[in-house]
């Protein structure tokens, strides 16, 4: 299994995220925001970065850019919503056209992490 990254300011979710992909056989970091994870980043070297979008001090979008620019080619998941909105699309669409290799409304089930994850590291 793979050493991932999560990337998410919510405590609960981020929690909910780790038991899940713990749960999978996954080693799982975490971190609470962009800045965060950039400080992470060089020593933990993870296979698969999952990241919200909407998030304080350093967002998503800006996270996916700043690691475009390191340019390890760690693949993306990038997750955002609450509800099936224009803003949602519109941030997922957005983190896609920057490197994302797949993206997450939320909510979104157990099962569909798991093929975000599949594609992610195909």
């Amino acid at each position: 299994m793979a050493h991932i990254l999560v990337i998410e300011d919510d405590v609960q979710f981020r929690h909910m995220l780790v038991q899940m992909l713990q749960q999978d056989g996954h080693e799982v970091a975490t971190a609470g925001d962009g800045v965060e994870a950039m400080h992470l980043l060089l020593e933990l070297r993870p296979a698969l970065i999952v990241t919200d979008i909407l998030m304080p001090n350093m967002d998503g979008v800006e996270t996916i850019m700043a690691l475009s620019r390191l340019g390890d080619g760690t693949p993306v998941v990038a997750m955002s919503g609450g509800r099936r909105s224009v803003t949602t699309e519109f941030n997922l669409d957005s983190a896609a056209l920057l490197g994302a290799t797949a993206t997450l409304a939320k909510p979104f089930s157990r099962t569909d992490l798991r093929k975000a994850i599949e594609k992610a590291l195909a």
